[in-house]
């Protein structure tokens, strides 16, 4: 089985690790008096050692949120314990020094140093104050209060490099606790974190009450209460296979580039993510209790469920349907395809689809009713029901009748693809004979001549087989897609939201980048070096009448 290598950026971390271990950081740190080392960034870590004044210790590395630098044996720069920053002298720029989440194990640290008398801390070896020395604050204490003005961010600290802690939207209102009188900020009572006490730049706040009768916070350096952890890949699609651990370092490398991009789930413009290595099984998802628009992705659902009914291979008419549909997103084919699902009725077509997603045991995705066409619509043959599912129906603004969720988009693509040629998985364990792997290989064949070069294709190199949907309405872009790549086999499902409207020259290089990283971790002897520009071919342009693959898609037999 291939080893899991991790590829990119992740392995200039792991360059930068190698460098770390070998003490070339070029910064030291020396004890003021005495500290301890602990086996981790935390006070909650294991106490493992000791350093005293006297004695050099190169920084190998420091804590991404928290007050803590990793130090190294003099002799050997191994890794020897985390100390609290206060407690050293550094001789250096920290900025130099990369973000290191070591953990030790339990074993003494040897560091052994000689004496020379320094004035000794004023807080203790293993102080980790709260934000500030200040008794906590509770709310409405100084009557003065903060409307927020647009969506702001919340964070630990009166600056943007603090850690965020939430974000509040337009016309929420806080109770104030005090301000900073150097910087412009005030400070918060905020429930969700462990003192209680956030802070927002004071510019964004209509300020109700007279600021200055709350306390004058001075402090310059304010160090961190414990943090959250961050959600982890969620593993899904099927069996649940565990992570291993260079797909996990995957899976928070990729939601990282996700949340850098500004398309973040505390925001109101958000993105989820869904990655599948057929070959292990692995996968994770992000966002994955978010419900999308179901845009023309859904139409992957269309066909497959189409192919569970098909007794023979598809007429002539119904294979350029076929196409137009999955290629040209022709919603008047699409729903003369729904229509002979629904026994010559598209609603009951599109109730046949929600029905084939909970055959699956898929409970977030469906689709209710045709598609949107010019000119006078099918009436519906009685009223429609709008399925409540456990996803968040509200945040991303989805269509009442046509909704999504990526890991079961992503899923469903996983299961085509071992239908197709591992003749096992969810589909044939559902559908048995109704639904022959010549036919799952048809499906992906047709996907694989989709002409939209954009999006996640844009990704990887242009030879490389894709089989894919893209989809998109004003505030809503997406793509689902399966990759054949020589180092294996994989799958990606994307959908990113912002209200009004989502403009392309912010999803495309994204969605891209995304795809491409995923590639270069399958296939790192190969890296793509860069996206490519991709294109999307003129709208009015696909037409698949009297086309070749009209004949491939009416063969009997299909070995692609």
């Amino acid at each position: 089985m291939r080893a899991p290598v991790v590829w990119s950026l992740s392995l200039l971390l792991m360059l930068a690790s190698l460098a770390l271990t070998q003490g070339q950081t070029g910064i030291s740190a020396q004890a003021l008096g005495q500290a301890n080392l602990r086996a981790g960034d935390n006070i909650n870590s294991a106490l493992i050692g000791e350093i005293t004044a006297g004695t050099a210790y190169p920084v190998l590395g420091r804590s991404q949120f928290y007050p803590w630098l990793l130090l190294g044996s003099p002799g050997t720069t191994r890794p020897i314990g985390w100390v609290y920053e206060t407690l050293v002298a550094v001789s250096g720029n920290l900025d130099r020094v990369p973000v290191s989440h070591l953990k030790l194990d339990n074993a003494p640290a040897t560091a052994t140093a000689t004496s020379i008398t320094y004035p000794s801390p004023s807080a203790p070896p293993d102080a980790n104050p709260s934000l500030d020395a200040s008794p906590r604050p509770s709310p409405a204490r100084f009557g003065v209060s903060g409307e927020v003005i647009g969506e702001v961010n919340i964070r630990y600290g009166p600056g943007i490099d603090y850690p965020r802690v939430g974000v509040a939207p337009a016309g929420q209102v806080f109770d104030i606790t005090g301000y900073h009188t150097q910087f412009p900020w005030v400070r918060i009572y905020f429930e969700s974190v462990p003192n209680k006490q956030a802070w927002i730049a004071r510019d964004l706040l209509r300020i109700r009450g007279d600021l200055f009768r709350s306390p004058a916070i001075s402090q310059t350096r304010l160090n961190l209460p414990p943090l959250s952890p961050t959600p982890p890949a969620i593993s899904s699609g099927g069996e649940q296979v565990p992570l291993s651990t260079g797909f996990r370092i995957l899976a928070d490398h990729l939601w990282n580039l996700v949340l850098e991009s500004g398309f973040d789930p505390q925001t109101s413009r958000f993105g989820a993510l869904f990655v599948m290595d057929l070959g292990s099984g692995e996968a994770f998802s992000f966002g994955d209790d978010i419900a999308f628009s179901g845009t023309s992705i859904n139409k992957i659902a269309i066909l497959t469920a189409l192919y569970t009914q098909l007794e023979a291979p598809p007429s002539i008419a119904l294979a350029t349907d076929i196409a137009n549909t999955m290629i040209c997103s022709e919603n008047v084919a699409t729903n003369r395809l729904l229509s002979i699902l629904g026994g010559g009725n598209s609603y009951y077509g599109a109730e046949a689809v929600s029905g084939f997603y909970e055959g699956l045991g898929w409970s977030r995705s469906f689709i209710t009713a045709p598609f949107t066409t010019i000119g006078t619509p099918e009436p519906p043959p009685g009223p429609i029901s709008l399925p409540k599912t456990s996803a968040d129906q509200l945040k991303a603004n989805p269509d009442l009748s046509n909704q999504l969720t990526v890991s079961e988009t992503g899923a469903l693509l996983g299961s085509i693809y071992r239908c197709a040629y591992r003749e096992d998985g969810p589909l044939v364990q559902t559908f048995g004979n109704r639904l022959e792997p010549r036919e799952c290989r048809q499906i992906l064949h047709v996907m694989s001549n989709n002409t939209v070069d954009a999006l996640l294709k844009a990704g990887v190199p242009a030879s490389t087989r894709v089989a894919h949907k893209h989809g998109w309405i004003a505030d809503t872009h997406g793509n689902a897609a399966l990759f054949f790549t020589p180092g294996g086999d994989y799958v990606i499902a994307m959908m990113l939201y912002q209200p009004g409207w989502l403009n392309f020259q912010e999803s495309l290089p994204l969605i891209a980048e995304i795809s491409r990283h995923v590639y270069n971790y399958f296939n790192p002897e190969a890296p793509q070096p860069e996206i490519r520009d991709g294109y999307i071919p003129e709208a009015g342009s696909c037409d698949y009448n009297g086309d070749p693959l009209v004949i491939d898609i009416m063969q009997p037999v299909w070995n692609d």
